[in-house]
């Protein structure tokens, strides 16, 4: 048996490598490969992916815990959140151009799983677990502070950490004497990685459409998109 070849010529153009190539493998295999592909070597990045988000929560935290003193932990939660939510891990790894490496089923590629935020998200996730595993807590560390923690000063201030539900509401009924609510749009993917899409409304008018694990975090996404939408943040 060989590993699936994965081209990691990008990523060490970036300063970003593994020394261990079944670990360099692993970081791309989307549990959907495994269905077609029964004597890979490795399992899919969804243990990967489980330590990185660890690692990625301890430095993001450590890193605002240093950096504003005199935010409280409530603030200091939000902001986290909001570095470590889907879309921004998403757009951290289609910078990284990760989706171009990723190993699928051919069902998942067809789907259009090369482009699906929460594998996206997931398989970033993945990278940050294998550099702290093949390399250490420092080389893992300094990835996420040069890729994620940069969009920092942005969500400070434009206040994107805002708890968008509460915001929308507030302002909904401010300026238009109602209360939004929330539609469940439509459901994707695979039951164990299902994703919905959630719409926000003011009356009968779709303002935003969000997407989530859970339709809570659906409703959020929504929320933001609508708080954009009006230019309201």
């Amino acid at each position: 048996m060989e590993l699936p070849h994965v081209d990691w010529s990008g990523l060490k153009k970036r300063g970003i490598q593994l020394s261990d190539a079944l670990l360099a493998s692993q970081v791309f295999i989307h549990r959907s490969y495994l269905n077609e592909n029964e004597n890979a070597l490795t399992g899919s990045n969804e243990r990967l992916e489980f330590l990185g988000d660890a690692v990625l929560e301890l430095v993001v935290t450590d890193a605002l815990y240093k950096r504003f003193p005199e935010k409280e932990e409530g603030e200091l939660t939000a902001i986290r959140s909001a570095l470590v939510k889907r879309d921004h891990l998403a757009a951290v790894a289609k910078e990284l151009a990760l989706g171009d490496l990723l190993l699928l089923s051919r069902g998942e590629e067809m789907s259009g799983g090369r482009r699906k935020d929460y594998i996206l998200a997931n398989t970033l996730e993945a990278l940050i677990g294998a550099l702290y595993l093949g390399e250490s807590y420092a080389v893992a560390a300094k990835f996420i502070e040069e890729f994620i923690l940069p969009a920092t000063d942005a969500i400070v201030e434009k206040k994107l950490h805002v708890d968008s539900k509460s915001r929308f509401q507030e302002l909904v009924q401010e300026r238009h004497s109602v209360t939004p609510h929330y539609e469940l749009l439509r459901e994707e993917g695979p039951d164990h990685e299902k994703s919905f899409v959630m719409g926000a409304y003011i009356g009968d008018e779709l303002v935003g459409e969000g997407q989530g694990s859970s339709k809570r975090k659906g409703e959020e996404e929504a929320a933001m998109a609508a708080l954009l939408a009006k230019g309201w943040l």
